[in-house]
């Protein structure tokens, strides 16, 4: 048909010679052709709908979504992604969390980029379930390099716990592990904590509740511990870990701030480093928290700076639900004549020792100055 009409206008040129002046026949026909084809538009589905009425995703995780990403092009893809990741043994609820917190996971390559980083994880022996657990309260996992960060660091993870249990158990603490070069920042840590006396216990306690401080630069936990050692804390004792890990949560900042609190409310210099050494976790507080409690032991019967030096961890205990109940049970013994001694006045369990006395002679550490937190 189109050949014909091609001859058509041929031979109605050929008789009618005065239109020969005019636009080319083929740039004529070329226009006619193209200017009759309808235009092609790919197909887009909102991200909104789509998980909605699809797959049924709640409105919340859907509208968190769609803030991220708004249109699908190729909803089929995402379909297998998701279908993916339900075999593998995530739930909804799982799969919900996952998209959520990371929406680019919609748009991920599935072959290349997903599925490399869930069979890492299968073929160390996880369960489907511990692996969605594991990824769903951290999916940014998924943005890790598989073979760069991902596989070295679950093999480190279990070269130091010593089992699957206890890797699972650490990422679902914390996915931090899986986001630093473990071989660069926690091996050489532990290494080091291990030269200056530290347990193997007391590290993996640590790996479990301060999962960040051996993820710290090496160089940094090294001048930390020339910190608290300076402060006069000895490698042996229980307090030493305690110590560098408050000193490695903490700006310069900050340190000068507690020390100007402390100064503020009546300790002494040889207070404040007494405070430290005893309770070192006094310093993670807020300074709300240390103020409150210090004046509600300060105005309670005899109470004085000194009690609070000697037994610093109570800077620590809640005071509704501990100081201020134990406090009224003293009001009332007292009241009843039943309290053989008020607490102000009994005598230190925690005296110094022959060594603390030893360190506190000569001059006090410029505490101002003594902790300058390494930089970054």
């Amino acid at each position: 048909m189109r050949l014909g009409f091609c001859k058509t206008l041929i031979s109605f040129s050929l008789q009618n010679p005065s239109h020969l002046h005019k636009i080319p026949i083929p740039y004529s026909i070329s226009l006619l052709f193209f200017s009759s084809r309808p235009k092609e538009s790919k197909p887009t589905v909102t991200v909104l709908d789509y998980l909605i009425n699809k797959h049924q995703f709640s409105h919340e995780v859907a509208l968190k979504a769609s803030s991220v990403i708004t249109c699908l092009k190729r909803p089929i893809e995402v379909d297998s992604m998701l279908s993916f990741l339900k075999e593998s043994g995530f739930s909804k609820t799982h799969i919900e969390e996952v998209v959520k917190r990371v929406p680019e996971v919609l748009t991920a390559n599935l072959a290349s980029n997903i599925k490399p980083k869930i069979q890492i994880f299968q073929n160390l022996g996880f369960s489907p379930n511990d692996i969605a657990e594991i990824v769903s309260s951290d999916p940014w996992i998924l943005k890790r390099s598989a073979d760069n960060r991902l596989g070295p660091s679950i093999l480190m993870l279990k070269t130091i716990l010593g089992s699957n249990a206890e890797v699972i158990r650490a990422l679902k603490v914390s996915g931090w592990f899986l986001k630093h070069d473990l071989e660069k920042t926690m091996k050489p840590n532990i290494e080091f904590m291990k030269g200056c006396g530290v347990s193997s216990s007391q590290i993996v306690k640590y790996m479990f509740n301060f999962p960040r401080f051996f993820l710290h630069k090496p160089e940094s936990i090294q001048d930390f511990v020339k910190t608290v050692e300076e402060m006069g804390f000895d490698r042996k004792s229980k307090m030493f870990l305690a110590a560098l890990r408050t000193v490695s949560s903490m700006t310069h900042e900050n340190w000068e701030l507690k020390l100007k609190l402390f100064r503020s409310l009546g300790f002494s210099e040889n207070d404040i480093l007494d405070v430290f050494r005893r309770v070192p976790q006094v310093f993670s507080i807020s300074e709300r928290k240390i103020k409150e409690v210090t004046e509600l032991l300060l105005s309670a019967w005899n109470i004085d700076i000194s009690y609070i030096v000697r037994h610093p961890e109570l800077l620590i205990c809640s005071i509704e639900h501990r100081l201020k109940p134990r406090l009224r049970v003293l009001e009332i013994l007292e009241k009843e004549n039943a309290l053989k001694k008020k607490p102000g006045t009994e005598e230190s369990t925690l005296a110094p020792t022959p060594q603390e006395k030893k360190k506190r002679k000569g001059k006090v550490p410029e505490l101002a100055v003594l902790y300058s937190h390494p930089s970054e």
